[in-house]
């Protein structure tokens, strides 16, 4: 055999290796940080023959593929106490739970002025949000397959962050909830771009929200997309990664045209920032 044919013997059976050692990569997974409104990946002990349910304050988590084995990544609630926190898994060797600890975060703080309505709500508007809340709740409870494509994706709009996730918020002085996205500044009309491919589970105009997006991404990743001036996709639609969802807008509660983006994983909103490219 000539020294050529010896490397191009040698050449086809390494290039089958590394293709082969790239199919077995783990999956594309996110950043962990094990803190209120953060996420904690679980290595599980299980074949992989079959896909495990993984049950975190009775929701079921997302599970991948991890190479050869499964992992849960699980949705911490920014409410969540510190601590050890508990999940069961099921799978092909019966129940048994896991454990993992929780760690502190000091979130910053922020003080915003509104208009006085979007504070103080009247009869109607406390009745309109109540309804809205349910049907925020409807669209983060559904679990579908398949899995997302990946786990590690880019920003739905570029721009720098103008307020973080997790941060206390007080509108004209009073305390609210913690903000449960990332918001990002950008001039109105610019294209909202899904960033995975998934499923338009809802959109709809809200009092807070104001136009509003909600994307299945699969087995319980949903994002949420807010204050948009124009809504391109219709319930139902199927988005490829990088399709135009709406574009950035000033409606609902803000003060300044921008894109709050959020991931709710396991009903849970989580740091977008943990899935950022």
């Amino acid at each position: 055999m000539t020294g050529a044919r010896r490397a191009a013997a040698f050449t086809i059976p390494a290039m089958a290796l590394m293709v082969c050692a790239a199919m077995a990569s783990g999956f594309d997974l996110p950043h962990e940080n094990a803190v209120p409104g953060g996420i904690k990946i679980l290595a599980l002990d299980d074949d992989g023959s079959s896909l495990p349910y993984v049950d975190t304050d009775d929701h079921r988590a997302l599970v991948v593929k991890d190479g050869a084995r499964w992992a849960a990544v699980i949705g911490i609630p920014l409410a969540a106490p510190l601590g050890m926190r508990h999940v069961t898994v099921r799978d092909a060797g019966g129940r048994h739970d896991l454990e993992f600890d929780v760690g502190d975060k000091q979130y910053a703080s922020q003080s915003l002025k509104v208009p006085p309505r979007q504070v103080n709500l009247s009869k109607s508007d406390l009745a309109r949000v109540s309804g809205e809340r349910v049907r925020i709740d409807h669209a983060l409870a559904r679990y579908s397959e398949p899995p997302p494509d990946t786990l590690h994706f880019p920003q739905p709009v570029p721009g720098p962050r103008s307020s973080s996730f997790g941060m206390r918020r007080l509108f004209n002085g009073e305390a609210r909830n913690p903000h449960s996205g990332m918001d990002i500044a950008a001039p109105t009309g610019t294209p909202v771009l899904a960033p995975l491919a998934g499923t338009v589970v809802d959109t709809g105009e809200y009092f807070f929200n104001g136009n509003t997006v909600f994307v299945d991404h699969g087995r319980g990743l949903i994002s949420m997309y807010c204050h948009l001036s124009a809504i391109d996709v219709t319930p139902g639609q199927r988005v490829a990664a990088g399709a135009r969802l709406g574009a950035v807008g000033m409606t609902g509660r803000v003060t300044g045209p921008h894109l709050h983006w959020a991931l709710s994983l396991n009903r849970a909103w989580v740091d977008p920032e943990l899935f950022v490219r």
